[in-house]
């Protein structure tokens, strides 16, 4: 077990400030290779971005939420996920391991402690690791807050689906037999993970486009394109096969961990950013999660929903990022 050799990007290829300064695929056990960058300026301050899914992979734009002169910031693309060897595998999956993956890379750049920064599956993982090793972590900026629970897929999917988007709900539901519908969820999570690709391909293709719509506070659709869904030249998405694993597995977690052990999190300084109108992880869970973190602060985006790229998330996030980093915890990680 261990890193590959890192590929140090030459600094005339570094034109872009927000260019990596490394890139490598480190080995983490179980014949799991992780794709891991580093950005900003060595000798910053240590800090991780973690992306969200799980198995969306990390984008060239997540670099730019950090401040190259300020910070030295790692991010990865989590097991399976992104450039990841091997894609899109589910063997050695779990939270647990996510959580070990991330000391090994938290070591490997020798960083004593660093801000970890997630948004909706990402603040999953942010907390669940910090409450792990609360030791390692300097702050916490979260965006979307997922807890990781059956009954907050249930809610975006079983009641705020119906309730906003009754005509998306019945071309979701469309798709399954009468039989299925009484639990949808489990029945899809079923499907997509079935080897068939007549049953996973328009199944993961539908809750791909479903979960689009709902991440977005003005999506450009409303309903599920059936053609799009059914075609098979389209192409797979990637993150309904992770989301299936992790959340028939309730993302390898007991029912209301990450609140019942929000005690690990004392003295950790935090910032949650929360669109108003977020259907996938509202503000309801924020605000649960606040009333047992009392180190943490709230900054709500009104008129936005969930995705990073609603108005005025990104630029809450990157201000999130920049006011923790001045916290005395923070400069003394450097």
């Amino acid at each position: 077990m261990g890193p590959d050799a890192a590929d140090i990007v030459p600094p005339g290829k570094r034109a872009d400030r927000f260019a990596p300064l490394t890139a490598q695929h480190l080995a983490v056990g179980d014949g799991h290779e992780i794709y891991v960058e580093t950005v900003g300026r060595a000798g910053g301050i240590p800090a991780v971005y973690l992306h969200g899914g799980p198995g969306s992979g990390c984008q060239p734009d997540h670099r730019r939420l950090f401040d190259p002169s300020r910070f030295h910031a790692v991010l990865f693309d989590q097991r399976g996920a992104g450039r990841s060897r091997p894609k899109g595998s589910l063997e050695a999956n779990s939270l647990p391991h996510l959580i070990a993956d991330m000391e090994i890379i938290r070591e490997s750049l020798s960083f004593e402690r660093w801000l970890v920064v997630g948004g909706s599956w990402g603040a999953t993982l942010a907390l669940a690791y910090a409450q792990v090793h609360p030791q390692r972590v300097s702050g916490i900026v979260l965006r979307a807050t997922f807890l990781g629970t059956r009954e907050e897929l249930e809610g975006a999917f079983l009641v705020n689906l119906p309730r906003l988007y009754p005509e998306l709900n019945d071309d979701f539901l469309g798709l399954l037999s009468p039989g299925e519908r009484d639990r949808p969820l489990d029945a899809y999570w079923r499907r997509i993970l079935d080897a068939d690709p007549a049953v996973h391909g328009p199944a993961s293709r539908a809750w791909h486009d479903t979960e689009r719509i709902l991440s977005e506070h003005k999506p450009s659709k409303t309903r599920l394109d059936l053609a799009a869904v059914n075609n098979v030249a389209r192409g797979l998405p990637a993150t309904p096969f992770m989301e299936a694993h992790y959340f028939r597995n309730n993302c390898f977690m007991r029912p209301g961990q990450l609140l019942e052990n929000a005690a690990r999190l004392n003295g950790i300084p935090g910032i949650v950013v929360q669109g108003r109108y977020d259907l996938l992880c509202p503000p309801s869970t924020a605000h649960a999660l606040l009333a047992v973190w009392p180190d943490a602060k709230l900054r709500m985006v009104e008129a936005a929903g969930h995705s990073l790229y609603d108005p005025g998330v990104r630029d809450a996030v990157i201000s999130a990022i920049d006011e923790i980093s001045l916290t005395p915890s923070i400069n003394s990680a450097v």
